[in-house]
């Protein structure tokens, strides 16, 4: 990735986003006052860094937890082949982020150091924009219900709604074939990932995640992970296939002596 450029003002989309305004959705009316009730929804919008100035990248089980999460016996034994697999020196070639494969989530919050993405709200909908390849997720506030019958994807469907000033999201509609971090965690498609957004203050946001996976883990685990508001950043060029190109770089490594 190349290195990222501080800009004194935020991208053009950022300033159509209405970021710094609170959106606002009445709630039923009182038949005993007549009144109506206003529920204030959080404003979460701008760019977010998990990494900010740098550091170490840590992993997803680093960030939610010391220790493996209990696995069924077939998982366990699909993770170990996994971990052995990463013990050659190019080993971690094998994650499939490294074919430039959706990342899935929540693995698409450790595929790089910072981490970045933005957060834009609109009407119905928050919108997830992450540097990394530039993945969008969209989370559908409207009400509505995941689909029925929906063949499984990388990134999975994703619904919310707020609860106070969380916002909470549901994703399912997963395929089997990411990883939950780069540990190398497996899991099955009937996973079932919750994320409990929260703005704590003007700079720093918090996203509690909990996976269920009954085919893969014995019982839900997860964890948290925090960000760092950063309004002079913008989203910079990130494409996987353009970044030296991970085929290319395979193909060196396995070619140098000794690896």
């Amino acid at each position: 990735m190349c290195d990222r450029r501080r800009a004194a003002i935020l991208a053009p989309v950022i300033a159509l986003a209405i970021s710094s305004v609170l959106f606002a959705h009445p709630a039923s009316q009182s038949q005993s006052t007549g009144t109506q009730a206003v529920t204030r929804v959080q404003d979460l919008s701008g760019v977010w860094a998990r990494h900010p100035g740098g550091g170490s990248g840590r992993n997803f089980l680093a960030d939610f937890k010391a220790a493996d999460p209990p696995m069924a016996p077939a998982a366990e034994a699909a993770y170990k082949s996994i971990r052995s697999s990463y013990a050659d020196p190019t080993g971690y070639l094998n994650d499939p982020v490294f074919s430039c494969y959706p990342p899935g989530v929540p693995r698409i919050y450790s595929v790089d150091l910072q981490g970045a993405m933005e957060i834009l709200q609109i009407p119905g909908r928050v919108l997830l924009l992450y540097e990394y390849d530039h993945y969008v997720r969209q989370i559908y506030t409207d009400g509505r219900q995941h689909p029925q019958d929906m063949p499984a994807t990388w990134m999975g469907d994703s619904i919310g709604k707020w609860e106070g000033d969380t916002l909470v999201v549901d994703t399912t509609g997963f395929n089997d074939k990411t990883r939950l971090d780069k540990m190398g965690h497996p899991h099955s498609e009937a996973l079932h990932v919750v994320e409990r957004i929260r703005r704590v203050d003007r700079d720093h946001l918090e996203t509690a995640i909990t996976i269920d996976d009954p085919k893969t883990y014995t019982k839900p685990w997860g964890g948290q992970l925090n960000f760092t508001y950063e309004p002079d950043w913008r989203l910079e060029e990130f494409a996987c296939q353009d970044n030296n190109t991970f085929n290319d770089f395979r193909e060196k490594s396995a070619a140098e002596p000794g690896k």
